[in-house]
C-alpha cells in the first residue's frame, strides 16, 4: 500500500471520528443561541405575505401615456393612443420605516388601442413634507403581456414616483427605450380605501 493511500485513509478515519465527537462535545458545552439575520429570499417572501395579509386595499385608473417626443415621429405619435382607458387593484402596506409595499393588477389599454394587463410588487421610499403630503420614489418588477408580443408574458422592472395627498396618490413609471420604442411615461391615480 503506497504511502499517499495510508494517510488518505488515517486522515479519513480522524475525520470521521471527529465528526462523530462533535455532538457529545455540544452536548457538554453550553453554546451562546445565535441570533441568524434571515435570508434576502426570507425577508422578501415575509414581505409578499405581509403586504398580501394587509387590510389596506386600493384602486387603480390610469390616466395618460406619453411619448417622448424627441424619440417618436410626429406621425407615429398621432397614431399612438395616449388615453389609456383601464382599471386595476392591489393591496398595500406601510412598514415600520414608512415606506410604501404594493401587490397590484392592472388593465389597461396600450399604445396600439389594445389590451395590456400588468401584475406586481412594488416599492417606493416615502419622505413626508408635510402631515398629509407625501413623495415616492421605488422600484416594480412584475409581468405583463401584450399584442405585439402575442400575449407572451414579459417580466418587467421599471422605476415608480409618487407624490401622494392623504389617501390619493398620482403615481408613474417610464418605460425605456431607444428611437422609435419605450421612451414612454405612464401614469396612475391610486386610491387608497
Amino acid at each position: 500500500m503506497s504511502a499517499s493511500r495510508i494517510h488518505f485513509r488515517s486522515f479519513s478515519l480522524c475525520f470521521c471520528v471527529a465528526l462523530l465527537m462533535v455532538p457529545a462535545v455540544h452536548a457538554r458545552a453550553e453554546v451562546p443561541e445565535l441570533s441568524v439575520e434571515p435570508s434576502l429570499w426570507q425577508r422578501a417572501a415575509g414581505g409578499l405575505k405581509s403586504t398580501w395579509q394587509s387590510d389596506r386595499t386600493e384602486l387603480y385608473i390610469p390616466l395618460y401615456t406619453w411619448h417622448n417626443r424627441s424619440k417618436y415621429s410626429a406621425e407615429k405619435i398621432a397614431g399612438y393612443n395616449e388615453n389609456p382607458w383601464g382599471l386595476g387593484g392591489g393591496k398595500s402596506r406601510v412598514d415600520a420605516d414608512g415606506n410604501w409595499h404594493a401587490l397590484y393588477a392592472m388593465v389597461f389599454m396600450d399604445s396600439h388601442n389594445r389590451l395590456e394587463p400588468i401584475a406586481g410588487y412594488a416599492y417606493q421610499k416615502i419622505w413626508r413634507p408635510t402631515e398629509n403630503w407625501r413623495i415616492g420614489a421605488g422600484v416594480t418588477a412584475g409581468v405583463t403581456a401584450r399584442s405585439d408580443y402575442r400575449y407572451l408574458p414579459l417580466p418587467v422592472v421599471l422605476p415608480i414616483a409618487s407624490l401622494e395627498y392623504k389617501r390619493v396618490a398620482l403615481q408613474g413609471t417610464y418605460i425605456p427605450g431607444g428611437n422609435g420604442n419605450g421612451n414612454v411615461l405612464f401614469t396612475w391615480l391610486r386610491w387608497r380605501f
